[in-house]
């Protein structure tokens, strides 16, 4: 009996060591924010948890830079402004504190001049990839869907001409699907839309997979 006592000490002992440690690794969001302002490269931060972005193609990079043209052309003038991957988005989740660069997001709110990252995107959108789907699908659009102020999510493909929304309505979102280069996505949430012919202009799509 002893015996016993003496090493579930020891693992009790061990478990909160561990766990002291895991507390000791996580980073605050104030020194997050702060590494970001002079970081070579961009972080997304999950709950203390910091994780290196990857580089994009050159084809993810002139979708994205399509979409915010031509969302900037449509909202100029207007309460809307739209931001480009440079800007975080910070989701404050019950399951904890969360920023992402979203691709684009456009915002009728925005933070202050001084901050890096907003609060209340009314639309998001992410270019995706093999490599980006499972948590542009899945974890992303989980948290993006918990932000009250987001009424559209888009999941741009990049490699054929096809965009999956996710729309807010009366008993929640509703999932859309929008295809083809003559199509359109209508955002009157922030009184615009976003057209295909701008979305994918030069882009160039591999050829359609046989069989």
């Amino acid at each position: 009996m002893t015996a016993w006592v003496a090493n579930h000490a020891d693992s009790f002992t061990l478990r909160g060591m561990a766990v002291q440690l895991a507390r000791d690794l996580l980073i605050s969001p104030e020194d997050y924010l702060e590494g970001e302002l002079t970081s070579p490269i961009k972080h997304e931060y999950l709950s203390g948890v910091v994780y290196a972005m990857a580089g994009a193609r050159n084809v993810h990079n002139e979708i994205t830079g399509n979409a915010f043209a031509s969302l900037h052309t449509r909202l100029r003038g207007k309460l809307c402004r739209p931001y480009n991957s440079d800007t975080k988005l910070r989701l404050r989740l019950p399951a904890g504190l969360r920023f992402y660069y979203p691709d684009v997001q456009v915002t009728c709110q925005p933070n202050p001049p001084d901050d890096t990252f907003q609060d209340q995107p009314i639309v998001v959108l992410e270019v995706i990839s093999e490599s980006t789907r499972r948590i542009d699908e899945g974890e992303k659009r989980d948290g993006y869907l918990a932000l009250p102020s987001l009424e559209v999510y888009l999941l741009v493909e990049s490699e054929r001409a096809l965009v999956i929304g996710y729309r807010r309505g009366p008993s929640g979102f509703v999932r859309e699907v929008f295809s083809g280069l003559d199509a359109s996505i209508p955002l009157g949430c922030i009184g615009a839309e976003l057209l295909f012919a701008e979305l994918y202009e030069r882009i160039v799509f591999p050829p359609a997979a046989e069989g």
